[in-house]
């Protein structure tokens, strides 16, 4: 006959549910990993917003197919701004793929919207609300708009003046993004965030950075979420528990 401690068991079942807080814990519960009509994106829940999960996925379509500047020029609404201008391809970088103006960003998340990328026609440029210059911004992601900047300090825990951290949740992350906010009061420049320091800038819309789409809300046409691989030390603690409770089974029947 087996007989066993109830305290025991107890504190041991205790224990295993206080690792695995302490696991959840740890990981990025604010990032949600999961494909939508046949992409992979990333939910944002702290900004309510998805992003591409290629974070340069212009450069990657451009590598992919030779004639994709042109159909992002025909999807071109030329309606950018508040200056008048016509996109062209001198405004897509042909030796760093994915460069692009500020004009040339918008013309790439119309192309987004017009083939409804992942099954949303929704795509934007990230916001930006709190319109300060520097890092670690006054607000420091906490006004709803701020995407780029609450991506960096608030989900990926970047510091300022330290590079963004890396992650397998994105691929192909860059130096700087266009945000899709202009300056308010300096004609033809528009707000950018550079990931290599957590800084926030104003540029001439004309200058090339990268463009990262996103968005609002989580995608649910044909949405399906990715599997999340289950860590060894979760299975040890999960078989530890299978174990306890059996356990505590016989020693009941004894």
């Amino acid at each position: 006959m087996i007989k066993l401690n109830q305290a025991a068991i107890k504190s041991s079942l205790a224990a295993a549910t206080l690792a695995l807080s302490a696991f959840s814990l740890n990981a990025h519960a604010t990032l949600t990993s999961y494909t939508s009509a046949g992409v992979d994106v990333v939910y944002s829940s702290v900004s309510d917003v998805t992003w591409t999960k290629d974070a340069n996925l212009l450069g990657s379509m451009i590598a992919a197919d030779s004639s994709v500047i042109n159909k992002i020029l025909a999807a071109s609404s030329n309606n950018y701004g508040s200056l008048a201008y016509t996109v062209s391809a001198n405004d897509f970088s042909t030796t760093e793929l994915g460069r692009t103006s500020w004009y040339g960003a918008n013309a790439f998340i119309s192309y987004l919207n017009s083939i409804s990328y992942a099954g949303s026609n929704q795509w934007r440029l990230p916001g930006v609300v709190n319109t300060s210059i520097g890092t670690n911004t006054a607000t420091n992601g906490t006004i709803a708009g701020d995407e780029l900047v609450e991506l960096f300090y608030s989900e990926l825990s970047g510091t300022a003046n330290s590079a963004m951290p890396k992650t397998a949740t994105f691929d192909n992350e860059r130096v700087a993004y266009w945000s899709g906010t202009e300056h308010a009061v300096l004609s033809g420049r528009a707000w950018y965030f550079t990931t290599a320091n957590g800084r926030q800038d104003r540029n001439f819309n004309n200058n090339r950075f990268y463009a990262w789409a996103v968005t609002s809300g989580q995608i649910t046409t044909t949405a399906t979420p990715s599997a999340v691989p289950v860590p060894a030390a979760a299975l040890l603690f999960g078989s530890g528990l299978v174990g306890l409770a059996g356990l505590r089974r016989r020693k009941q029947q004894a």
